[in-house]
């Protein structure tokens, strides 16, 4: 039986969702992190030595790394509905949505949230100096690969409930904490299909029985 090692506040939460969704059987261990660090616990990272989320374990199958998991539990659960195949119309979306969701979204918004961390603990001496060179780096490079894809996003969203059609499929589980996470920082402010698509994905009973489940869950550290 799968079970989730789940770090909280992290983007195991996706994968909490999706177990919920599926309604399979699965064990689940609770890591709390650091609080002063933040970062995982020993016993975490024994699993994961990155100590990174999520993680999980099946026999002597130990695996990380969201899309790897999401791709192995829906093999396990033989549920191809939640993959459009090769033939489908909205294969094309799904692929590009489940795969930018981790290396392009998410990548940026870690990018970003690091820069910002980085300005606010830095020595008070030097702090305007860091600003402005970090916020030359969050202006020149961050901003506007965030809008392109945002602005790629809102446009889909336009088009469809979900970003591969009509129902939902695992490139929404992998996007739906990434979007979450942006609409956290007020990132979304200018795009209202996004904002609505974290609506409807935050409102499914799956998600909110995965929070539930969770105990601690309030997003932002990743």
């Amino acid at each position: 039986m799968i079970t989730l090692h789940h770090l909280e506040n992290s983007q195991s939460i996706r994968i909490l969702w999706l177990l919920e969704e599926l309604g399979m059987e699965y064990d689940f261990k609770m890591y709390d992190r650091d609080p002063k660090t933040m970062l995982a616990p020993a016993e975490y990272k024994a699993i994961s030595p990155l100590g990174t989320a999520p993680v999980i374990t099946d026999g002597d199958v130990a695996l990380s790394e969201s899309n790897a998991i999401i791709d192995y539990i829906l093999d396990k659960a033989n549920a191809e509905t939640w993959r459009p195949g090769p033939t489908s119309k909205n294969r094309e979306k799904y692929l590009f949505w489940f795969h930018a969701s981790q290396g392009s979204l998410q990548s940026i918004l870690t990018m970003s949230l690091v820069l910002t961390i980085t300005t606010s603990r830095s020595p008070g001496l030097i702090r305007p100096l860091i600003k402005k060179v970090l916020g030359m780096t969050q202006a020149g490079f961050v901003k506007p690969r965030l809008k392109a894809i945002l602005t790629v996003l809102e446009q889909d969203l336009s088009e469809s409930k979900y970003v591969a059609g009509g129902r939902i499929t695992a490139a929404d589980i992998a996007l739906g904490y990434t979007l979450e996470m942006a609409g956290m920082r007020g990132l979304l402010d200018d795009y209202p299909n996004c904002l609505d698509y974290v609506e409807r994905m935050t409102t499914r009973p799956a998600f909110k029985r995965a929070v539930e489940k969770d105990g601690k869950y309030t997003g932002i550290p990743t």
